[in-house]
This record gives C-alpha cells, sequence and structure tokens, in this order.
C-alpha cells in the first residue's frame, strides 16, 4: 500500500474546542453531543438505519470530506474525525494512520509474518493470532492511542509466482490455505460479540494482483490477464471465503486492471461480486492512491471529475488517499454522480462505524472491549503466541544422518555465521510495529551454548563483500557451524520483487567455503520470505541439515534455538513451492495457471507446475516417523444411485460428464458433505505436532488439463505423542473441493472417481459420482 497523498480536511476550530477544552474523548453520542437525541445515536437500531439517519443530516460537502481515509469531523453533530488505515498483518504496525505507540503503550507483540506461520497449516493457530492483533487495537483505541479500529489486514492474494516481493505476506499459493487462512484470521480480528466488531478486519487486495514491478511493468499500470477459470479456482476463492465464511466487514480492491478494467472501477468486481454475489456487509475500499491511478497511471477516465465518479459508481465506498474528496464536489456539481452514488458509499462507512461502537458514546463503557487496556497489550499469553506460532511453521528441509537435533552437551563451541544471525530486522519481514521484545538467532543460539563466536559473513544479506577466509578459519576451529542466511527487505518487499531465486550476492560460495572448512556437516538456516534455490546446499553432504523460518517475529530466535537443540520438534510445511533458477524465464506477467505444453509454459503452483521444484508444496521432515492412513468416510465411497438422484439434478450439458454445482444448490451441497478421519501414528522418539494435508486426485488429470493434478482439500494439526496414535477428521464438502471450474468459471462435478489422498502416501479412499 503507497503512502496516501495526504490530507484534504483538518479539524474545524469548533472540533478542537471541543476535544481540548471541553476535555471529551474522540467520541460521538455521549452524554454531551449536540445529536444525543437523533436516531443515530439509538443503538438499539439496526446499523445501517443509524448510518443512513446520519447521512441524510449532512450537506454535500460534509459527504464528500468523509470519502478519504482521513475523514473529517462534523461538529455540529458531534461527529469526530476517523482515521481508516490501521495494519495489523502478522501485529498492529507503524504503517497506515491510524496508531501510535507513543502513550501508555509503546510495543505491540509481533507475531512471525504470515508466510511462516500459514506453514503451520493450524487454522486454530491464525484464529489466536487475529484475536490477539485484535485485542491489542481495542487496547490502544480505548487509552487513546488508536484513531481507528479498521485495520486493512488480512492479505489473502495467491502468492502466484516466487519472484513477488509482497508473497511473504500472504498463506502462500494455495486457495484452500489461503481461504481456510483469511476465515479463521478475520473472525479472530473481528472478534465473537454478536452485533458488535472488536476491530474491522479488510481483505485485500481483490483481486489477482501479485506483482509489484518487473522487467518494466509497474503494479499501477499493469493488465493482468486471467481466464475466468483462474479466477474461479485460484484468485477469488480467498475473498470469497473472507466475504461469505467470516464476514469480514471490508475488502479491498488492487491497483491492477483486470483484464483491462482497474480493479477499483470494476463494478462486475465491486457490486456484482462482492455485493451482489457473496453478499458483503461492510465497506470497499481502494489500495491508497489507486483512485488517482485510474486517471495518472492506468488512463481509464479523462478527468478527475470522471474518475472519482467511475470508482464511486462501480461501487467503491472509501479512497485510501484524498483524491475523491479533492474532486469528489466537483464530480457531482458537473453532475458526473449523483449525491445518492455518495450517500450509499457513506452508509456503508458509517455502518461499520456503528458496529465497531463509535456512535455508542465513551468507548471505555462498551460492554465487550471497554475494559481493554495497557495490561492487555504484550501479555504473557500474547508473547508465548508468537513463540509458539514461530515454532511451529519452521520447515525443516533436510536433516541427513540426524544432523539435528544437535546435543548440547557435546557441543563445546559453536561458529555462528550469517548476515541474519543477529539482526533485529531479519525477525520483521513489513507491516511491522515495535516488539515487546526481540531474540536474534545468535541470541537464541547462546541460550543452550556458552562459547559461541559470531561472524557476520557478508556485509549484509545482499553480501556484496564476504569475509570468506575469516568465515572459513573460524568453522575450521568449531565443534559446531551454524549459518544465518537468506534474504532481506532489501531484496523481498512491497515495490520490489526478485530477478532471482538464488540466495543474493556472494552467499552461495560463502555457504560452500564455510562448509568445506567445517568439522561436521553445518546447520544452514535461512531467513526468506519468498521460496530461494538452494539446490547446492541441498545436494552437499557438508551441510548436515536445512531450516527454513521465514521472517519469524519477535520470538524467532528462540523459536529457530528450540527446534536446532531439540526442545520443539519441527511440523511446519512448505505454503510454496520451491522452484529452480529456471523457472525466472518465465514472465512475472503470465498470468496463466494451468501449463501449456504446447509452447512449454510449466504451469504455476503444486497444482499445476510440470517442472521439477527444488522442495514439493507441503513438505517438511520430523525428527520422528509419522505414518498416516485414511480410516473412516460416513458417506458410502460409492453414493449409490439413490442419493444422487435426490441430490443431484442431471448432468451438465458436456456429454453428460459432469454435474452443475449452481443446480445442485446450496441444500444439495450441503447433504453432500461428508467426513474423512486420518488416523496418524507417531512412531517416536519424539513427542511432535505433525499437520496432516489431504488432497483430492483424479485418474486422468494432467497438470496441463483443466483438472489440477491434485488439489488440496483439507488439513488438521495434532500433537501426538511419541509411540501414540491420534484420530483427526475433516469435512469433505464435494461441491467446494471436488469440483472443478470450467472454461467459462462455472463449477461441475466431474462423474465417475475422486481419490482422497493423504500426502505422498499410496493410501487412498475413492469417491464415485455416478447416477
Amino acid at each position: 500500500m503507497a503512502a496516501a497523498a495526504g490530507v484534504l480536511l483538518v479539524l474545524t476550530a469548533a472540533v478542537l474546542l471541543l476535544l481540548v477544552e471541553g476535555g471529551e474523548p474522540p467520541y460521538s453520542c455521549g452524554p454531551r453531543s449536540p445529536s444525543l437525541g437523533y436516531a443515530f445515536c439509538d443503538a438499539r437500531l439496526p446499523p445501517a438505519r443509524r448510518a443512513a439517519d446520519l447521512v441524510s443530516r449532512l450537506t454535500a460537502a460534509e459527504k464528500v470530506a468523509q470519502l478519504g481515509d482521513e475523514a473529517g469531523g462534523v461538529a455540529r453533530l458531534g461527529v469526530p474525525p476517523y482515521k481508516w488505515w490501521s495494519e495489523g498483518l502478522h501485529g498492529l504496525s507503524y504503517w497506515g494512520h491510524g496508531m501510535h505507540f507513543n502513550g501508555a503503550v509503546t510495543a505491540i507483540t509481533s507475531f512471525p509474518q504470515v508466510l511462516l506461520t500459514a506453514a503451520a497449516f493450524d487454522d486454530r493457530l491464525w484464529f489466536r493470532i487475529g484475536q490477539a492483533i485484535g485485542t491489542e487495537a481495542r487496547a490502544l483505541y480505548n487509552l487513546g492511542q488508536a484513531e481507528g479500529l479498521t485495520i486493512w489486514s488480512p492479505n489473502v492474494n495467491i502468492y502466484r509466482d516466487p519472484r513477488w516481493g509482497r508473497g511473504q505476506e500472504t498463506p502462500g499459493e494455495d486457495p484452500t490455505t489461503a481461504s481456510k487462512y483469511a476465515v479463521a484470521f478475520v473472525k479472530g480480528l473481528q472478534g465473537s460479540t454478536p452485533g458488535t466488531l472488536q476491530t474491522s478486519a479488510c481483505c485485500k487486495h481483490a483481486t489477482a494482483y501479485d506483482l509489484e514491478e518487473w522487467n518494466g511493468v509497474a503494479r499501477y499500470n499493469f493488465n493482468a490477464k486471467v481466464t475466468a477459470q483462474d479466477l474461479a479456482d485460484t484468485f477469488n476463492p480467498p475473498f470469497k471465503s473472507c466475504v461469505v465464511d467470516a464476514k469480514a466487514s471490508c475488502v479491498m480492491c488492487a491497483y491492477t486492471d483486470i483484464n483491462g478494467v482497474p480493479a477499483c472501477a470494476s463494478s462486475d468486481l465491486l457490486s456484482k461480486t462482492f455485493r451482489g454475489q457473496w453478499g458483503l456487509d461492510g465497506y470497499v475500499s481502494s489500495d491508497c492512491d489507486a483512485v488517482a491511478l485510474l486517471r495518472d497511471a492506468q488512463r481509464y477516465a479523462p478527468t478527475p471529475e470522471d474518475t472519482v465518479a467511475v470508482a464511486i459508481k462501480a461501487g467503491l465506498d472509501l479512497n485510501c488517499g484524498n483524491y475523491t474528496q479533492v474532486h469528489g464536489m466537483a464530480a457531482l456539481q458537473q453532475g458526473k454522480m449523483r449525491e445518492s452514488d455518495v450517500d450509499r458509499a457513506l452508509t456503508n462507512l458509517f455502518a461499520v462505524r456503528m458496529r465497531l461502537g463509535h456512535f455508542d458514546g465513551d468507548p471505555r463503557s462498551n460492554a465487550a472491549y471497554g475494559h481493554l487496556g495497557a495490561a492487555d497489550v504484550c501479555t504473557q499469553a500474547h508473547r508465548d503466541l508468537a513463540l509458539e506460532a514461530a515454532q511451529n511453521g519452521i520447515v525443516l528441509l533436510k536433516n541427513d544422518a540426524g544432523a539435528l537435533p544437535l546435543d548440547r552437551a557435546t557441543v563445546r563451541s559453536a561458529a555462528v555465521i550469517g548476515p541474519n544471525a543477529n539482526d533485529p530486522a531479519a525477525l520483521n519481514g513489513n507491516y511491522f510495529g515495535p516488539p515487546c521484545e526481540t531474540t536474534t538467532p545468535l541470541q537464541g543460539v547462546q541460550r543452550y551454548i556458552s562459547s559461541v563466536r559470531f561472524l557476520a559473513g557478508c556485509d549484509s544479506p545482499a553480501c556484496g563483500f564476504a569475509a570468506t577466509g575469516q568465515a572459513a578459519a573460524l568453522a575450521s576451529s568449531s565443534d559446531q557451524v551454524i549459518m544465518f542466511m537468506g534474504l532481506s527487505q532489501d531484496q523481498e518487499k512491497e515495490g520490489l520483487d526478485r530477478t532471482s531465486l538464488l540466495l543474493p550476492g556472494k552467499q552461495q560460495s560463502l555457504i560452500t567455503a564455510v562448509a568445506s572448512a567445517a568439522r561436521r556437516p553445518v546447520i544452514l538456516v535461512l531467513l526468506t520470505g519468498g521460496p530461494v534455490d538452494v539446490t547446492f546446499a541441498k545436494n552437499n553432504p557438508k551441510i548436515g541439515a536445512i531450516l527454513w523460518a521465514g521472517y519469524p517475529g519477535q520470538a524467532g530466535g528462540l523459536a529457530i534455538a528450540k527446534v536446532l537443540f531439540g526442545d520443539h520438534n519441527p511440523s511446519g510445511r512448505l505454503p510454496v513451492t520451491w522452484y529452480p533458477e529456471e523457472f525466472t524465464r518465465i514472465p512475472m506477467t503470465d498470468m496463466r495457471m494451468r501449463a501449456d505444453p504446447a509452447t512449454g509454459y510449466p504451469g504455476r503452483s503444486y497444482r499445476f507446475y510440470q517442472g521439477n521444484p527444488v522442495y514439493k508444496f507441503g513438505y517438511g521432515l520430523s525428527y520422528s516417523k509419522f505414518t498416516r492412513r485414511l480410516v473412516a468416510a460416513a458417506k458410502p465411497r460409492r453414493p449409490n444411485r439413490n442419493l444422487l438422484a435426490g441430490v443431484i439434478p442431471k448432468p451438465a450439458g458436456d456429454g453428460g460428464e459432469s454435474y452443475h454445482v449452481e443446480e445442485i444448490g446450496e441444500e444439495g451441497c450441503e447433504r453432500l458433505k461428508f467426513p474423512a478421519t486420518v488416523e496418524v501414528h507417531n512412531h517416536g522418539p519424539m513427542d511432535g505436532k505433525h499437520s496432516v494435508l489431504v488432497f483430492v486426485q483424479w485418474p486422468n488429470a494432467t497438470a496441463g488439463a483443466s483438472r489440477p493434478a491434485r488439489q488440496l482439500v483439507g488439513f488438521s494439526s495434532q500433537h501426538v505423542r511419541a509411540g501414540e496414535k491420534a484420530r483427526l477428521t475433516m469435512e469433505i464438502n464435494p461441491c467446494e473441493h471436488l469440483s472443478r471450474a470450467r472454461d467459462d468459471g462455472t463449477k461441475v462435478i466431474d462423474r465417475g472417481s475422486h481419490f482422497l489422498k493423504v500426502g505422498e502416501e499410496d493410501d487412498e479412499w475413492e469417491i464415485s459420482f455416478d447416477a
């Protein structure tokens, strides 16, 4: 999200007098409010009705002043100003205008960057993180350190291309994972009090946004040419889940054009899809300055007034920036849009603020959240959760000959080498705030070994200079070498995509030299957002183990050390495919998911990629041996003719080979659901958590075909003691999980056999749809 252009309106002298001399906090409908008797102050009325009453009392100029992310106050009605933009991607953030860390609270809990948290494949964990962030936001608001409770998170874009600088912010490449993450995180963030939002969550950036800058093409003017099929089964499902299942109160439209129409000017997307098909109960915001870019970069509208009008009339409610505030009145006066168009937008905006309690008097008297304060930020429970999230996300990629866990009793001295070993910034990722505390990887290792020598080895993760000779000498004189390498926000971030999947600069040669000089096989820990091609390390016998630790947040160093020394059994699984460097020959601008063997296009993600990955989606090792098998399904594996006749209508018009999901209907889809149970056996030697991933496969599917080669349909995680078994049950929804998207985007369930499989194992269940 780019920095907004500025603020059009400031508080009037009357509002300043109210807030400063009157001594009343910035809330409306309190005992001294001039609007106390108006309907919008009546908390017994529905939020939409209250919002409509408030909007009806505003002048045209006052209405336009509400259309930007820094909305002006209306003194005569006692309406305080409001700042819509706050961030909570993996903790409250410096980004945005709404949160301040200069009062009773100066730090917040900094959780791992999202991609690492996604690697836990644990929706209960994701919910608890969202819940903690929402709690801390409310606490700051009650303390007067937040000027808004609208959190523009999560980012649920699909991580389509491994070079994307913002892939670190997402739950990964899989639409099922991203959808489940969206639901869990949004529910946690928004709270569970009926009728009252703890905070308002905003799912971003709809849709098919996953490019910053590549080969001269920028996100501000990129026309993403996306098939209806890919929109239906890849890019849109996470946003649909946000709205339909999680009841998110906001969706943010992206900068990009979708098939020639800017996302923030698309009535098909904002009105027909978000509101009409999915039933959005909330508001639609633009990404920052996206409205201005409709004219300035995308040349979609000829004048500023036309630009504002086309966005508002398409279904946009709020512009991050002030372009709508600057040009909105002229658009009304010139007849480019009607005042009723603005009324619709403001009713959506104020209804969310009503649900947040902004017009119910003093927020500290809110029955559900008014008690929250400084004692509810950086609590021990939140700190423990940050550690738990980092531990459970770390992925063990290689562990030759049991190189890990390390035995501290036999490691008398250790060399810690790498630019990411002792840099607190390496823990953060982007969109971060001031953490409660930090433990770097070096500090984590020092908790286990008293004799530790440290060398950065590179001048930075860019590694333009490497102290190779010094590092090799240190390695040769130490019992154990642990290297902390990888990337930083100088290689991948918003506005910056990578051009290579290799480790930057001289990192590879430094790692190889150190491994050659070391007494024992080296442990390589990678702190990165996106995947890297480390084929050299995977195949080097002098590198005994490889860990991916993402950007692990405030407790990252301790989490890594606990894994290294066996106090935590790793259970993370990769939420993205790790591609070889040769994948960078594919243009980032090619949006196709499905492979095209005729032209050599390899496809994208585990669902369609036909190449040989460095590491597969879902890959992750453990210190224990786990086996899994499907043991139960409540409904027949081959539904009988009577079941199908009562639920599924006649086959679709494609030779009778499939059934339309839309024609099956909501009730029919509900009747087709069934549970699948997986038995997990931990053969030891350690207790540990295990994540089970269940896929559907088809006997005739290929990666270049309409169907994916395979598709994740469910996952669950469970801690299992060594020598014991556990059963995990997941609900399978055939209309969602066993369907496919046709070329036109419609969903169908194919007749014939569908096979449920657990990971790479041979054990499977056959589900047949034959009438």
